[in-house]
């Protein structure tokens, strides 16, 4: 039985795209911003003391900017497999580069609500959701299949000791995955494994604030059970540790 432990990091760093509130998908491959470029090195020293065995970032360039700002501070990262992968936000359409406001509008012209709304030519939650499942099937099997060639096993979900700190007490646990994504991406795997998935919501926490979109830089933190059947991993628990943290940039 293998546990291992997810931070899902979103992203943005500010770019120019949102500090101007405006929609940035897959069309619009935006740099961080000099501030954004701050909050990336501020999540990397929150961060310098996990040890991260594997690593999976988005292949936007936002996204490789702050991983490369995290794996920096972060000395057990010298030697560990970053992966790029090509799951990112759902496209917008025709309204790449414009104003939420404006997205707003076509969906009430739609007599459609919003966030639910899909512009023309965007992509719908739905076909972000399966790609978010594709992701987790494939990071399961690949995690899996590394910690078992390496003769590992952990232990059972419950008898993870949980602190709430950057690492958690878990410093020497010895499978972190790190994943660098989209805030909005997020926002759809959070809803996915919490309705879907049957993930144990954090003590204190209400389903709108899991579901609310990370601040830039911000911090989700899940843990995973797998177990191997048939040559294949299978996840068999799943629970948040904490959402949205981002007392780094708040310092």
């Amino acid at each position: 039985r293998l546990c291992f432990f997810l931070p899902l990091i979103r992203c943005l760093g500010e770019t120019p795209y949102n500090k101007e509130g405006l929609l940035q998908g897959h069309a619009i491959d935006s740099a961080l911003s000099e501030a954004g470029l701050q909050q990336a090195e501020a999540a990397g020293r929150y961060l310098k003391d996990v040890r991260f065995s594997r690593v999976f970032v988005s292949d936007m360039l936002r996204a490789v900017q702050t991983a490369e700002s995290i794996l920096k501070h972060n000395s057990s990262c010298l030697d560990v497999e970053s992966s790029q992968w090509s799951v990112v936000f759902q496209s917008f359409g025709i309204a790449e580069g414009r104003k939420v406001k404006e997205l707003k509008e076509m969906a009430e012209a739609a007599g459609q609500t919003f966030p639910g709304f899909t512009p023309p030519n965007g992509e719908t939650q739905e076909q972000v959701k399966q790609r978010v499942q594709e992701f987790l099937e494939k990071m399961l099997q690949q995690v899996g299949s590394e910690r078992c060639r390496d003769g590992g096993q952990d232990g059972p979900l419950e008898t993870c000791p949980v602190e709430g700190k950057p690492d958690n007490g878990l410093r020497d646990v010895p499978v972190h995955v790190l994943v660098v994504t989209h805030g909005a991406l997020m926002c759809v795997a959070v809803r996915y494994f919490v309705e879907e998935l049957g993930c144990c919501v954090p003590q204190g926490c209400d389903k709108a604030y899991m579901f609310s979109l990370s601040p830039n830089t911000g911090v989700c933190w899940f843990i995973l059970t797998v177990k191997e059947e048939q040559q294949r991993f299978v996840l068999s628990g799943i629970r948040c540790v904490f959402v949205h943290r981002a007392d780094h940039i708040k310092h």
